[in-house]
């Protein structure tokens, strides 16, 4: 069940990361909303690591966390803010992924 309550906060990393590149394409009360979106993200995902960290390792559980949300940033970054998605940005987010099952797969919990 934590590395669920992990990968969910991952995703809303992803959100609070968004968020912030939503209130910087935007202005007044529109820039506004978006970074109350931000915080309530990183509330959320906080609260979530820290209820996952309360069993798995927190070396662990912080790469994991950090993991899914760069992975998601980045295709956040690519299929909505139109970054480049270059051979290598695909390699890295693929080694990165493989990381993280790496993780979950050589952990104890």
């Amino acid at each position: 069940m934590n590395w669920i309550l992990l990968i969910i906060a991952g995703l809303f990393e992803v959100g609070f990361a968004t968020c912030l590149g939503k209130a910087k394409e935007t202005s007044g009360t529109i820039s506004g909303l978006w970074m109350g979106g931000f915080f309530v993200c990183l509330a959320i995902s906080m609260f979530l690591l820290y209820k996952a960290t309360q069993t798995l390792p927190i070396g662990t559980a912080y790469a994991v966390w950090t993991g899914v949300g760069a992975v998601g940033t980045v295709l956040v970054g690519i299929f909505i803010f139109k970054e480049p998605a270059t051979f290598w940005r695909i390699f890295f987010i693929s080694t990165l992924i493989a990381s993280i099952i790496g993780l979950k797969f050589v952990s104890s919990h």
